[in-house]
This record gives C-alpha cells, sequence and structure tokens, in this order.
C-alpha cells in the first residue's frame, strides 16, 4: 500500500472525527429542568399577598424546581413560571428575580431577561421562554399546578 494514501487516509479520519465531535454533545435544554409536583392554592387578594392584590403585582413563592414567581396578568389572569432559568437552569446561581420595573424577570447568572406577561425571553443568550405552571382562578382562590 502506498505510503502517501495511507497518510492521506489518516489525516481525512481525523479531521471527520474533530468536525464531528462538537455534534456529539448534548446541548442542555428548558425541558431538562427537573419536574417536582406542584399543587399549590391561594388566595391572592389576601394580605398574606400583598402584592398580587393588584394587576401586575408578582410574589415569590416556594414550589417547583427552585421557586415559583406568580404574575397577576389581568384582573382574573394570572401567570405561574419555575425560577430556574430555562438557559443554565442547573447552576445554584441561576434563579430568576424580578427586576425594579415588576414586568420582567432575569437571570443573575447568565444575564437573560424575560417578560412576565409570557416568559418569553427579550435579551440575552437564552433562546428557550420561562418553564410555566398551569393556573386556574375561580374568583377567589388561585390554584397552581403541573
Amino acid at each position: 500500500m502506498n505510503p502517501g494514501f495511507r497518510y492521506t487516509a489518516s489525516v481525512l479520519l481525523i479531521l471527520l472525527f474533530v468536525c464531528f465531535l462538537p455534534q456529539c454533545k448534548k446541548e442542555k435544554q428548558q425541558n431538562d429542568i427537573p419536574v417536582i409536583a406542584v399543587n399549590i392554592a391561594l388566595d391572592p387578594n389576601s394580605t398574606e399577598y400583598l402584592r398580587l392584590n393588584t394587576v401586575t403585582g408578582w410574589e415569590y413563592l416556594t414550589g417547583g424546581y427552585r421557586g415559583i414567581i406568580v404574575y397577576r396578568a389581568t384582573p382574573n389572569g394570572f401567570m405561574a413560571y419555575e425560577r430556574a432559568c430555562p438557559y443554565d437552569w442547573d447552576k445554584t446561581s441561576s434563579r430568576m428575580v424580578v427586576d425594579s420595573s415588576g414586568m420582567t424577570t432575569y437571570c443573575p447568572s447568565c444575564t437573560s431577561k424575560f417578560i412576565l406577561t409570557d416568559g418569553s425571553p427579550i435579551s440575552g443568550p437564552s433562546p428557550y421562554p420561562m418553564k410555566q405552571y398551569r393556573t386556574t382562578y375561580n374568583g377567589s382562590i388561585l390554584y397552581i399546578y403541573n
């Protein structure tokens, strides 16, 4: 066998291996956030949740993987989101924080920013929306569940 052919074949094999190796790495995704059972009932008009008494109000709750953010979008409509950042959910420091405007939330770890009305990303590296929990409101009790 020709030594030049063997050398060329070896180089090609190494190049193919190097080119396709990065694609083997599994990228973490928002749906990889561990699923923790959530089943919460609360009165959003009580004095215990003062910020939820008005539209655009929000509260932090315990539950879920890293906590829950509840946002009052309309008089009878609520949104509930996981506080784990959908981009860096596996980092302890990636716990979502509502900013001073009360309209957006951000991750101090990766700096991704999300709008509270629908959880969609508005800046930063995250292409994923915030993980959302289901809500039902009967006029007096808000149920948050998955």
